[in-house]
């Protein structure tokens, strides 16, 4: 081999090993980061039977305690840092969970409610009124949903609070009222964050959310053109149907933008059959990365 061959040849070399080196770099470039988390709505379902075996979630009783044992180190492994806020209401004592991931005001509040109804009291069998509801869907969907964002949302998002409210839902009995533990938590936070997102009842295996009459209308209208783009407009109904006292009632009585998401038109609400073969983790799934998409979204704005 001559001298010039020799140069050729090893010129042809290096040019296909630039090659190469070139082409594993973009291909590794153009892959999404190894740590990247999303949402698993599989992982929500099991939070939902977990939760449904703790027992009624009901303020003094084992299950709550327990619920409350269990999410807080979930929370705190997920890197958020949890407070117990106590207070009262009615002469019941109030705990809500407030989890972040920095001394910086909230910019945006998601929350669920964690307790359960005490009372079956819509139950078709008049016998079963006095039992308690197992609270799958009503409580447990929102909570999954929440610890499941909580697990999946990236670092870097505007500041975030995750609140799981106590003593929602047991209106109509006496000696309480609705939304107790929302009630305290606003009267207990001065805070003005930009938008509150409330999940409630929302794994509903037949999982139709309207839009809600007493929501923000603007923060409705963002949410569901997030979820028409993600291809779940069949899910989130681009029409108005329910007006519901809730956990953003309280937000908005105080001038800020909140919105309810929730499928009311469950047949099992409060009632002994709201078990967790009535949700899917579909539906956890279609809200969950709903959400996720939509805070991405706000973070990345100026």
């Amino acid at each position: 081999m001559t001298k010039r061959s020799a140069a050729l040849y090893l010129g042809i070399i290096g040019i296909l090993l630039f090659g190469t080196v070139a082409w594993y770099t973009y291909s590794f470039a153009s892959q999404p980061p190894s740590e990247a988390v999303f949402f698993d709505g599989q992982r929500a379902y099991e939070d939902v039977q977990t939760q449904v075996d703790f027992g009624p979630r009901i303020p003094g009783l084992e299950g709550h305690t327990r619920i409350q044992e269990w999410l807080k180190p979930e929370l705190e492994t997920a890197g958020w840092q949890v407070e117990i806020q106590t207070s009262q209401a009615l002469g019941h004592p109030i705990e809500n969970l407030v989890a972040r991931r920095s001394a910086d005001p909230p910019q945006i509040i998601l929350g669920a409610h964690y307790d359960t109804r005490m009372f079956a009291d819509s139950d078709p069998d008049p016998s079963q009124h006095t039992n308690f509801v197992p609270g799958a869907n009503d409580g447990a969907s929102g909570v999954a949903v929440l610890l499941e964002l909580a697990r999946s949302l990236p670092e870097e998002t505007v500041p975030i609070w995750l609140v799981f409210f106590d003593a929602e839902d047991n209106g109509r009995i006496e000696g309480w009222d609705w939304i107790l533990g929302s009630r305290e938590f606003v009267k207990n936070n001065p805070v003005q964050p930009r938008a509150v997102v409330i999940v409630d009842m929302i794994g509903d295996a037949d999982l139709n959310i309207y839009k809600e009459w007493n929501s923000n209308p603007d923060l409705t209208d963002e949410i569901w053109e997030v979820a028409k783009s993600l291809g779940h407009e069949d899910k989130f109904i681009p029409d108005y149907k329910h007006s519901m006292l809730d956990d953003h009632t309280p937000f908005l009585e105080v001038g800020i933008p909140a919105i309810d998401i929730i499928d009311f038109d469950y047949p099992y609400w409060h009632t002994v059959q709201d078990t967790p073969d009535k949700v899917s983790a579909e539906s956890l799934q279609t809200v969950g990365e709903t959400l996720h998409a939509w805070i991405v979204q706000q973070s990345e704005q100026p």
